[in-house]
């Protein structure tokens, strides 16, 4: 693939530079949930600490005798190093780990994210099951909302000022407005109490029919798309305008080019950098876990788990959800410097 540096002169990306780039972009993405790991970790198990709080008592709850406390600290290492404790918690996640206190030994099969004090069944487990929800929420709701929003805004600013122009960005700005538990709670209000059109499951699990996901989770998908498509049209619109305004887009307009050609070869394509970059985080942190949303339709997925791990002050269930928020940041950001390197080949050479 060949790209045209800004001095005009071509040059050509081969197969060593993409690796490097690769390389580079996943370099920095391991050490961001390096830090992001230790910096929550830091926080969880030292801030208890400083409300004078016991993370044993936690566990234990509060009717546990002394001696049984003092038990579980051996076992769960938290009279080690803060260092120690976690390096101890970073090698448990790809090898597992043993808990030890004498001859009482439990363990926690790869990964392991810890125990939950509400449950103590491993914490993995509670996000294997909260995942596929989260994820499939996700995935449903941005593709809508991509495809929606960018659509209204490139129509949008190819007809400024016309009656769609107005009546699309006075939709949009009413959804942007709008939260979401209040459109979660209106649609719910409508579309499956009143008109009956659309049926919740009380559960979902991945032994269920796609039939049931999909009744399940298409009401909850179309009011993200809503609410974030808005913001989208609004983005592509201005950005859009701007690049339309560019001295080569006029000059290949002059070429001769059909407007259709220049529109998506050229102007949709600049355009499409900024839309990228606030879709990745969108993306990664809907991925780690859609609080209000999976809260209004009592989806049980990873936003759901945190409200239930907070109010329960659920320490290890807390630091596996953030754990896996910041894993779905920095891979959705990895994912989008790609697509950068495949719509601009001067990222890959920068």
């Amino acid at each position: 693939m060949t790209g045209t540096p800004h001095k005009g002169v071509p040059v050509t990306a081969g197969p060593r530079t993409v690796l490097a780039y690769l390389i580079r972009r996943l370099i920095a993405v391991i050490i961001m949930v390096l830090v992001v790991l230790l910096a929550t970790f830091t926080v969880f198990f030292m801030l208890p600490k400083w409300a004078g709080q016991d993370i044993a008592v936690l566990f234990a709850g509060k009717a546990t005798g002394a001696e049984q406390i003092e038990g579980i600290r051996t076992k769960l290492g938290l009279d080690d190093p803060l260092l120690v404790q976690f390096w101890d918690f970073i090698k448990g996640i790809p090898m597992g780990r043993d808990y030890v206190n004498g001859s009482d030994v439990t363990h926690c099969p790869a990964p392991c994210f810890g125990y939950s004090f509400r449950t103590e069944a491993p914490v993995w487990e509670t996000l294997k099951d909260a995942l596929p929800v989260t994820g499939a929420l996700a995935a449903g709701a941005c593709v809508l909302w991509l495809v929606a929003g960018v659509a209204t805004g490139v129509v949008s600013a190819l007809k400024r000022g016309s009656i769609w122009d107005r009546a699309a960005m006075t939709t949009a700005l009413g959804g942007v407005s709008l939260p979401v538990f209040f459109t979660g709670m209106i649609a719910m209000g409508i579309f499956v109490h009143q008109l009956g059109w659309v049926k919740i499951a009380d559960s979902l699990s991945t032994d269920d029919s796609p039939g049931v996901w999909l009744q399940t989770l298409i009401l909850p998908w179309i009011v993200l798309a809503f609410l974030n498509a808005a913001m989208y049209a609004r983005l592509t619109r201005a950005t859009m305008l701007e690049v339309l305004g560019e001295d080569y887009i006029r000059t290949a307009r002059a070429k001769g080019l059909g407007e259709a050609t220049v529109i998506r070869k050229h102007a949709l394509r600049s355009a499409m950098t900024p839309i990228l970059t606030v879709f990745g985080l969108d993306l990664g942190v809907l991925m780690g876990g859609a609080v209000l949303t999976e809260s209004t339709f009592n989806l049980p997925g990873l936003g759901l788990e945190a409200v239930r791990a907070i109010s329960s002050k659920d320490l290890p269930v807390i630091l596996g959800v953030t754990l896996c928020a910041a894993l779905a940041i920095a891979v959705a950001n990895l994912v989008v410097d790609l697509m950068y390197a495949v719509i601009d080949p001067r990222v890959r050479l920068g």
